[in-house]
């Protein structure tokens, strides 16, 4: 058939539990691929990590292919290097139409095969202070690849097309954007609460995130330090990898004597992070950066009210559905939390927007826009 389309699907970073959101985006939309496209042929490769993962990553759909590669996601050096040298000839050897890169980075060179890449975020551009020398090197020029040898460019939000737009000074055409979805069990948790599973004392408050240093962990502490002092009931529970700011964080529970009142659960598997946005009283996004925030639109759509930072994305994301606060004011991160918590009126608000406008993100929806994108990338209008 002329319009059938063999795309391959560029998954060598995957290190599934130890990528944080950008695996959420790719087993959801891979997801979504399969249950609109059964024509098209996905041809997904795999490193090491993702191919001996005991949760499959590549769809049953007899249409998606699994491609083993003979390299370690861990290792980013080799992995990168593997990603320009190698996967170019595989590209070739399987004769695909488009290649398809969803986690910032694609090869330089594929003859014959144009690329989509998708590029979430300008983090290492925007707050450089985040990243060692020679991985702010290796981001910097791996991006750059992909910014400047992709036919067209995905991102998640208007305010990281515009930050694409104006650092690699492409022609508007070529970024677009394609909006995450929301998984359906957030949207169903509060109607079908099933059993108590919970594992930490209630009341909390929950912050789900990467321990990494943009995500504001420090003042957010502070601030809940504040909190406690004041007779708060509420416990934090911190939900994500463990990342570049996980000994500091553990140092400032200690010094804080916050131990018995802050539990850190590390990643958690999907069902298990349901059963946490179940029994919480809210929603504390603190992140001074991000290309989308994908825990508050999920957190809106379970119907748990939102505080989180005053900054583009996440307005972009949480429209007036969200208490918002200036995150780099420990007083205006615990006033904003503090009414989260004290307003009922408000709470019940928050709650009713967050439902309503976490329904227009849908993960189906994001599928059919990046199906197009790759339909327009590999020359097939039709």
């Amino acid at each position: 058939m002329a319009g059938v389309l063999r795309i391959g699907v560029n998954a060598l970073f995957l290190i599934p539990g130890g990528v944080g959101g950008t695996e959420i985006y790719l087993r959801n939309l891979l997801a979504a691929l399969a249950e609109i496209d059964d024509c098209n042929q996905y041809f997904l490769f795999l490193g090491a990590e993702a191919a001996a993962a005991s949760t499959r990553v590549t769809p049953s759909a007899a249409n998606f292919h699994e491609v083993r590669c003979a390299v370690r996601a861990a290792n980013r050096p080799a992995r990168l290097l593997w990603e320009q040298l190698a996967l170019p000839a595989k590209v070739a050897a399987l004769r695909l139409d488009v290649l398809f890169s969803p986690g910032f980075t694609s090869p330089w060179f594929t003859p014959g095969c144009p690329k989509v890449t998708c590029i979430h975020d300008l983090q290492h551009v925007r707050q450089p202070e985040n990243f060692g020398l020679f991985e702010l090197a290796a981001w910097r020029a791996a991006v750059w690849i992909s910014a400047r040898f992709s036919r067209r460019i995905i991102t998640v939000s208007e305010n990281s097309r515009r930050d694409i737009l104006e650092i690699y000074q492409l022609p508007a055409r070529r970024v677009e954007v394609v909006r995450h979805g929301v998984e359906a069990e957030f949207l169903r948790l509060r109607s079908h609460p099933g059993p108590d599973g919970r594992r930490y004392p209630a009341p909390y408050l929950l912050s789900v995130s990467t321990i990494h240093p943009h995500k504001n962990w420090g003042r957010w502490l502070e601030a809940y330090g504040k909190l406690a002092a004041e007779g708060w009931p509420h416990h934090l529970v911190i939900a994500g990898l463990r990342g570049k700011y996980s000994e500091q964080l553990a140092r400032l529970i200690e010094s804080q004597d916050l131990k018995d009142r802050v539990h850190l659960t590390g990643w958690l598997s999907r069902v298990e992070l349901l059963s946490l946005f179940r029994f919480a009283d809210g929603l504390v996004f603190p992140s001074t950066f991000e290309g989308f925030g994908m825990p508050v639109l999920e957190a809106m759509a379970a119907g748990i009210p939102v505080a989180c930072s005053d900054i583009p994305p996440l307005r972009e994301t949480a429209g007036g559905a969200a208490l918002f606060f200036d995150p780099y004011s420990v007083d205006s991160i615990a006033g904003a939390v503090r009414k989260l918590v004290s307003q009922p009126d408000l709470r019940r608000q928050l709650v009713e927007q967050g439902l309503a406008a976490a329904a227009a993100f849908t993960w189906t929806r994001a599928a059919e826009q990046t199906l197009t994108i790759l339909r327009k990338a590999a020359g097939r209008t039709d």
